[in-house]
């Protein structure tokens, strides 16, 4: 069998196992990127959570020394929920973002690309293959670009004309020449609507991106939220959609054909204060299944509390009374006393006062002060 003919027929099979989109790129490093990820790491807009290290990122033959090519593929996810559960007062809710909706897209794109590496085994003796989803070392969306899966836009995402940029990455690193598919030109143009109304201005000029800023990244640390972003995240539970759904691009794109991906509506927009109160046996049993329940229920925990402030809901005073005296966690106390300063319900005072009177930790001593604060 020809290389033309193998990879004309592995486009066939990607698409009857569900890959959305295939494209194929050279194995060379991506000099470009290497130049922007360094710049990055200089002004410090790294979050922490990618490979530190600027040469695995960018040299794709420092991962598999005969690497030939990289393939890139896409799954297309929905944009829109049925039957959305709406919050009311006595009853807010929070939202987890698109890319948590349905079955974690890790463990989706893994076993497409668990069959494509078996396919090419069967195919090909002596093949070597090395795949990867999101935390792996490359960076999928510049691979994706010079794949031919979409172009690299304003709002750091990559977009496709067929789905926009709704879809997850994956790719896989080869020593089969395949021959690479043709980049997509930029399609964004003048158009900066992802940078005007991004809440916390993460999005810079360029395409580039202080992640620190990124609400996506703020909602999954497990310290104390600064105080700027406190009441910028919003009902965010996890991540952030704002830079897709003003995107033009984005416009009239549902992508709703993988049943995986489709949301319950319970778990992709749940009740906020029974969150205050879940074990770990039951955030696991519940959120387990989903990308946004990765760092654990903490996180969660917090940023419920938040929200609960940012709507002023005083009907979650008790259970945020009961976190700032029990809870064992400095950052739920914390978090809880600021809220229950900023819900300014009647008897907050007393209940910060009494609380700073007992609390031993000097940052939540700090909490209850600014929680005081905003009562005054």
């Amino acid at each position: 069998m020809t290389i033309t003919q193998l990879q004309q027929d592995f486009i066939a099979y990607a698409a009857s196992i569900g890959v959305d989109k295939i494209g194929f790129t050279t194995a060379a490093p991506f000099m470009e990127l290497k130049n922007r990820l360094r710049r990055q790491q200089e002004l410090n807009f790294q979050s922490g959570f990618e490979e530190s290290d600027v040469e695995l990122r960018t040299e794709p033959t420092k991962l598999l020394p005969q690497a030939e090519s990289i393939v890139s593929i896409a799954l297309a996810y929905p944009s829109r929920m049925d039957n959305a559960p709406i919050g009311k007062k006595g009853e807010r809710r929070g939202i987890f973002c698109r890319a948590s909706w349905g079955v974690d897209y890790h463990v989706a794109v893994r076993e497409r690309l668990t069959k494509l590496e078996a396919w090419l085994q069967e195919r090909v003796p002596n093949v070597q293959i090395r795949s990867m989803v999101d935390t792996g070392e490359l960076v999928d969306r510049a691979v994706a670009e010079r794949a031919g899966i979409g172009w690299s836009a304003k709002n750091c995402s990559v977009i496709t004309p067929e789905f926009g940029s709704y879809v997850y990455l994956g790719e896989l690193i080869t020593n089969i020449p395949f021959a690479p598919s043709t980049p997509i030109e930029e399609e964004c143009g003048d158009c900066r609507l992802c940078i005007d109304v991004c809440p916390t201005g993460a999005l810079i000029e360029g395409g580039q991106l202080d992640s620190k800023r990124c609400i996506a990244f703020l909602t999954q640390t497990k310290t104390m939220l600064p105080d700027e972003f406190r009441t910028k995240i919003g009902n965010r539970l996890y991540g952030c959609d704002t830079c897709q759904t003003v995107c033009p691009k984005n416009k009239r794109k549902h992508n709703d054909w993988h049943e995986e991906f489709t949301p319950d509506p319970e778990l992709a927009k749940p009740l906020l204060e029974p969150l205050l109160h879940i074990s770990n046996k039951e955030f696991k049993a519940k959120f387990g299944h989903v990308s946004g329940s990765w760092r654990g229920k903490k996180p969660i925990q917090r940023n419920a509390i938040l929200a609960l402030a940012h709507f002023k809901e005083e009907a979650a005073m008790p259970a945020l009374v009961e976190l700032l005296k029990k809870d064992e966690r400095p950052v739920i106390r914390g978090t809880a006393a600021w809220a229950i300063g900023k819900i300014g319900a009647d008897g907050a005072e007393e209940v910060l006062l009494q609380a700073k009177e007992k609390e031993a930790d000097e940052q939540v001593v700090a909490e209850i002060e600014k929680g005081l604060q905003l009562l005054r």
